[in-house]
């Protein structure tokens, strides 16, 4: 009888673990990541660093501070866009001519993103649109 034992139990062991085999390979999710999500996003990620970059400049901090827009509530907003909004202003940055309207351009969507974001009540930035 242990002789028998000793021989079931290992194949009972095996036939045990190969039958679960198959629901465990089924019960992972796709890993998957198509080509073209993986591009979407680095382009999102590399317009977010131009508009950041953009921001950075000093140049451009004074004419927010001129128009009366606090930095740190520009950065929360920009950081708040979604991929399209991102998208769309990035293309408007290709957009725009070279030079000094370039900047002011910027400076004019980015005030007017935020200012259409105070009008939708979304934030509280513009102490005129109330």
């Amino acid at each position: 009888m242990k002789k028998l034992f000793s021989i079931l139990n290992p194949l009972l062991i095996l036939s045990l673990l190969m039958g679960t085999m198959p629901l465990t390979v089924q019960a992972q999710p796709s890993q998957l990541v198509s080509t073209q999500s993986a591009l979407d996003a680095v382009k999102v990620t590399a317009d977010r660093e131009r508009i950041n970059d953009l921001l950075a400049r000093t140049d451009v901090q004074e004419q927010l501070v001129n128009y009366g827009v606090e930095l740190n509530e520009v950065e929360a907003r920009v950081a708040a866009l979604s991929d399209q909004e991102v998208h769309d202003m990035a293309e408007q940055l290709d957009n725009m001519p070279a030079g000094a309207n370039a900047v002011i351009g910027a400076l004019l969507t980015v005030f007017i993103v935020l200012l259409i974001t105070d009008l939708l009540g979304l934030t509280n930035v513009y102490p005129f649109t109330r």
